[in-house]
């Protein structure tokens, strides 16, 4: 009786130690803080290791634009597709947030362009974020894939007024013609949007509706 009472305050004390040790790795992560995360995967943390929500660290360094961290993570042998619960990567979490820079670092270390469901081009053509969708078309994004909700990454860019991002499509001939679940497609989202620019932009590459 004494020794199980013993051994589970020694489990509590272990669960409570890891417990803090995760709090403050993840903290360390947040303020893009190399020293004290190198210290933790020292002494033996996973790289892989994931907050209450399921995003691995590299997920979380890439979201917030601490490059080194991305770089230190994957140099430790962190999975850079790791996906979490919600099916994102680091390279979607990079498009999302616009980090071109960390998006290059990953792609050039295996990350996957392209994949079922929502893709890194999906993320950054709802965000309006040009430069990366340039970038993810250059290294083989499919330009007219549909994410989960039936958009393509043109419907995307149109429904958020993003021009620069449409732009970048149609220089690569998006499909015009792709149609949503309603049936809409990008002109359509256009005009239902009052988006005169986005309507006009879409009728000269050709969009009829």
């Amino acid at each position: 009786m004494v020794r199980a009472l013993a051994g589970a305050i020694l489990c509590l004390a272990s669960s409570a130690a890891g417990g803090q040790a995760l709090d403050e790795f993840l903290k360390a992560l947040d303020r893009g803080d190399a020293k004290v995360v190198s210290a933790y995967l020292d002494r033996g943390l996973d790289p892989n290791t994931t907050n209450q929500i399921g995003q691995s660290a590299l997920m979380l360094a890439a979201r917030s634009g601490h490059r080194g961290l991305v770089a230190l993570l994957i140099e430790r042998k962190a999975n850079v597709n790791q996906r979490s619960p919600h099916g994102d990567t680091a390279l979607m979490l990079a498009s999302l947030a616009g980090r071109l820079e960390i998006a290059r670092l990953l792609v050039d270390k295996g990350a996957q362009v392209s994949h079922d469901g929502w893709a890194p081009l999906h993320y950054a053509a709802f965000e309006g974020h040009a430069e990366l969708v340039r970038f993810l078309l250059d290294r083989g994004a499919d330009k007219n894939a549909l994410a989960p909700n039936g958009d393509s990454a043109l419907m995307l860019a149109a429904r958020g007024g993003h021009g620069a991002a449409a732009r970048a499509l149609l220089h690569e001939d998006a499909d015009l013609a792709i149609r949503g679940r309603n049936g809409e497609t990008a002109l359509r989202i256009a005009t239902q949007r009052g988006d005169g620019a986005m309507v006009e932009l879409l009728r000269r590459a050709g969009a009829v509706d």
